[in-house]
């Protein structure tokens, strides 16, 4: 049985919670939802004094701040689905470890046992892995499919390029010189797919749950997200461009500067 201390009643019942940079809002009854985890014990056995704070005086925990989505997914809702072509699987079971959910890590674990993630490319399966919150005693083994379209989601890559046409059509003209690789869709699945190639540093600080286009990618050629988009299960779905045409000098006998913007949507 869970036991209860009078520090709990200092917390506000609304967290503010900055993990590794992620900033995350929940309940404080999720964070105390399993007991003695180190959240638990974090926010049921100390003042609000007595943890550590960023600037802006959220609670911070120097852990994986996309990680501990699921973490707290797994809190939150009694159940954890993780994603298809899921790859951070060793990565979560350590954040389980740190947090101190036993219980998880040790159902991690036996999926890993099961083939029930593909960390190699091999073909995932659909799983669901209970909290003892509500179903302590309940076997692995009854795990219940993801509804259809659970991991959907779209991601739309853009890019600016320009090429230059000489007076003559010269074959030796300039084609396609990327400057910037966008990305455009759902925070955490951005960071699923790219991850280290991600750069965040125009949209810090955004929840995972919320949207964004204002991301970017550390790729110098536009086939490496489309060749990484391929090995997670996207599609191409839809492609548009757009370009205006200007002379390089202002006058109609020089050579023609075509610019362009193009992007292309991707689903899963």
């Amino acid at each position: 049985m869970a036991r209860t201390d009078s520090h709990t009643s200092t917390f506000s019942e609304i967290v503010e919670l900055n993990v590794g940079g992620q900033v995350y809002v929940t309940r404080l009854e999720t964070l105390t939802a399993v007991p003695d985890s180190l959240l638990w014990t974090k926010f049921t056995q100390s003042a609000p004094g007595d943890l550590p704070k960023d600037g802006k005086g959220r609670f911070f925990f120097d852990r994986d701040g996309f990680l501990f989505r699921y973490i707290l997914d797994y809190l939150r809702d009694a159940e954890l689905y993780l994603p298809e072509y899921f790859k951070e699987r060793r990565r979560l079971q350590k954040e389980a470890d740190f947090f101190q959910l036993p219980e998880l890590s040790r159902r991690l674990a036996t999926a890993a046992k099961d083939g029930s993630y593909a960390e190699d490319g091999g073909e995932p399966e659909d799983s669901e892995l209970t909290s003892p919150v509500t179903s302590s005693s309940s076997s692995f083994s009854d795990r219940t499919p993801r509804s259809p379209g659970s991991n959907a989601g779209y991601i739309t890559v853009g890019y600016r390029g320009s090429y230059t046409i000489g007076r003559d059509i010269q074959a030796d003209a300039k084609f396609r010189r990327v400057a910037r690789i966008t990305v455009c869709g759902k925070i955490s699945l951005a960071k699923e797919v790219f991850g280290e190639s991600l750069n965040e540093s125009r949209d810090p600080d955004r929840p995972p749950d919320r949207y964004t286009a204002r991301y970017y990618l550390k790729y110098n050629f536009l086939e490496q997200a489309f060749d990484r988009l391929a090995e997670v299960g996207f599609h191409m779905v839809a492609c548009n461009s757009t370009g205006t045409c200007s002379y390089a000098g202002g006058d109609p006998a020089d050579d023609k500067l075509w610019t362009s913007y193009t992007e292309y949507v991707f689903s899963r």
